[in-house]
């Protein structure tokens, strides 16, 4: 009598229904995992842009106009009012985790300037918003 190794196909249906079932519990938990470092790295990519905005106004004695944008902060504005003391303030301009760009209006409401993100929603003015002022 020959010895026959090998799976059923019950107990390869069963080992397939446990690996579903550990999926359905892990995957979900993993996606916002993902969402809170997306959140997390726009945090910081604002606090550096925000740390660039300053050292534009330390050596130009304002902020970029809400025209110059963030743009300014990576080449010279030739739009006025053009800054005496220009230098290069990040090598490249960020987009956020999601693929947008940062929303800059100087001068602001209640800040010297507004920088936020519009969040993973895409949207602006949103509860899921990701402003500079509320970290």
């Amino acid at each position: 009598m020959k010895n026959k190794k090998g799976f059923t196909l019950l107990e390869l249906l069963v080992v397939l229904v446990i690996l579903s079932l550990l999926a359905a519990l892990v995957i979900p938990r993993m996606i916002g995992t993902v969402d809170e470092s997306k959140i997390k790295t726009a945090k910081i990519q604002l606090k550096e842009i925000k740390r660039a905005l300053e050292m534009y106004k330390l050596d130009n004695g304002m902020y970029p106009t809400t025209e110059q944008g963030l743009e300014a902060l990576v080449k010279k504005p030739e739009t006025p009012p053009k800054p005496k003391h220009w230098k290069q303030y990040l090598e490249t301009l960020p987009k956020d985790p999601w693929g947008n760009e940062y929303i800059y209006i100087y001068p602001a409401d209640n800040h010297p300037f507004e920088l936020k993100s519009k969040g993973p929603d895409g949207e602006l003015d949103t509860d899921d918003d990701i402003s500079v002022w509320e970290q």
